[in-house]
């Protein structure tokens, strides 16, 4: 084992988009495992939107990273010690290592998993992304058959799990994208009935073709325009699932929405959440999405960067929507 390690740590807090100067990194030596913890070897890390929030120097529902402080992340990693009875070396976890090769921890919050399917799909349909789109969907959007979901961001880790559910249920499926490759891997690969580019001079004309009978739950992603327009396409008693709105993640200026008013005369449900709140049916949507994807009924693309030092860049890259899928990288 090596005595040092690379860390990647937020060096400024970012004012707009994101800069890969906002990060530093640092080798840094491997701590020792003290009595209880576990020395872990993170071999896979998750890039997730919700980063973006971290860095800022506001209040929010999760604490904000401190300058020089190791970015927050969740990871799949590999006990290589244990001073903690309830882990053995060998055993592999997901944790919050974040962004770092090396991570200690006393094994709260630590959940063992089965290498029957792949390592990194614990970051996306069995984990995290997953868990948001079960929740969010069957939980608060509640679509029943016949029913016609849209999902935003439809090509990224929670979108693409959103329109798969759907056609679980029995719902139609009609996802929003950037790009006519991004709105063919939806259609072609993830089997959604529809897909919109909202990048596309037409899109107002297109929502209202592939949303013939309107709109009966909109799980949002995105927000801003794509919102604007989702607004004018919803039916009486409509659910909306407010998962994020990575469109105003490096916006310094808030984006003023439109169409309020539909939310009121269509007398819809609209419910801001955040999947850690929910724990206790963490374990129920797991067992659901890991048994999806054994049997093929849900199927999972990734993007993957190599190396710890290629982290601030795929983020970047991520939330321009450079990514098709979970976006990762491979530490190891």
């Amino acid at each position: 084992m090596p005595d040092t390690h690379l860390q990647i740590r937020l060096a400024s807090r970012p004012k707009g988009w994101v800069e890969e100067s906002n990060f530093r990194v640092v080798e840094a030596p491997i701590p020792a495992v003290r009595d209880g913890e576990v020395l872990l070897r993170n071999h896979w890390l998750s890039l997730d939107p919700y980063m973006r929030g971290r860095m800022n120097d506001t209040k929010s529902y999760a604490a904000k990273v401190e300058i020089d402080d190791v970015m927050v992340g969740g990871t799949v990693s590999e006990v290589v010690e244990s001073k903690n009875p309830k882990f053995a070396a060998g055993d592999f976890v997901v944790a919050m290592g974040g962004w770092q090769e090396y991570a200690t921890s006393d094994g709260a919050g630590l959940q063992k998993v089965d290498a029957r399917l792949p390592l990194s799909s614990y970051l996306g349909a069995v984990g995290m992304p997953g868990v948001t789109a079960h929740i969010g969907l069957f939980d608060i959007g509640a679509p029943k058959a016949g029913e016609t979901v849209v999902v935003s961001a439809a090509a990224g880790a929670v979108g693409s799990i959103v329109g798969q559910l759907a056609k679980i249920r029995g719902a139609r499926a009609v996802g929003i994208a950037g790009g006519k490759a991004k709105c063919d891997y939806v259609v072609s690969e993830l089997g959604f009935d529809a897909c919109v580019d909202y990048k596309s001079p037409d899109f107002m004309d297109a929502l209202v073709a592939a949303t013939p009978s309107g709109i009966d739950v909109y799980f949002e992603n995105v927000g801003g325009a794509v919102l604007d327009a989702v607004l004018t396409r919803l039916n009486p008693f409509a659910r909306i699932p407010l998962c994020g709105l990575v469109s105003q993640y490096n916006a310094t200026e808030p984006y003023r929405v439109k169409g309020l008013g539909s939310l009121l005369i269509n007398r819809v449900k609209l419910q801001g959440f955040i999947v850690v709140d929910e724990t206790s049916k963490w374990p129920a949507a797991l067992r659901d999405l890991a048994g999806w994807v054994a049997e093929g009924k849900i199927r999972c693309r990734e993007t993957i960067a190599e190396g710890i030092r290629s982290a601030p860049r795929a983020f970047i890259g991520m939330l321009k929507g450079e990514n098709v899928g979970k976006q990762l990288v491979k530490l190891v």
